[in-house]
């Protein structure tokens, strides 16, 4: 109505425009990837690895850093935790910008359809990172930006539809819900 064409026209006078999120797929050749157990959160020794194991490792894989235990010129080296297996492909999708919650969960229902016919996972994660300079946190509590920015989530789906979920906040935000 009239109140929508006063706001979009607030929008082009002030050259504001909307950006679609920016979607970048790949594909992750030979990759070693932790064993879970979806009913072992700690881990079994030489059974299954624990959620801060995988935590991590997704990190390391998320944000590129090689897994083959080899040193260079850094002073850290990082390799997937035991016990592990190596893929021959995995795909990552990473979608860029302004999502809301209603299609992360749109997503996340996609993703538990990915089991309902005959794959070879085992598991499958979605992680959300909020933008670090987000005014809010959980529970309309303001952000803790600059102590560290923190404020992401992660679900770890399994074949069964079991699931893990890792929260991460900075030290001065609420705890989620």
């Amino acid at each position: 109505g009239a109140e929508e064409s006063t706001l979009m026209s607030y929008f082009s006078k002030n050259q504001i425009q909307a950006l679609k999120p920016k979607i970048t797929f790949s594909t992750l050749r030979d990759l070693q990837c932790p064993v879970l157990q979806s009913n072992e959160l700690q881990g079994k020794p030489d059974e299954s690895c624990s959620t801060e194991e995988l935590f991590e490792w997704l990190g390391a894989v998320l944000s590129q850093v090689s897994l083959d235990n080899k040193s260079s010129s850094f002073l850290s080296t990082y390799c997937c935790p035991q016990p592990n297996i190596m893929v021959e492909k995995a795909f990552l999708c990473t979608i860029t910008g302004f999502i809301i919650p209603e299609k992360i969960i749109q997503l996340l229902e996609q993703l538990c359809c990915y089991f309902g016919e005959p794959k070879l996972a085992y598991w499958l994660t979605l992680t959300v990172h909020g933008f670090a300079d987000s005014p809010v946190s959980w529970r309309e509590s303001e952000h803790g930006f600059h102590k560290g920015g923190e404020n992401l989530y992660n679900f770890v789906i399994f074949r069964n539809l079991d699931y893990w979920l890792h929260m991460a906040v900075g030290t001065n935000d609420d705890c989620p819900p």
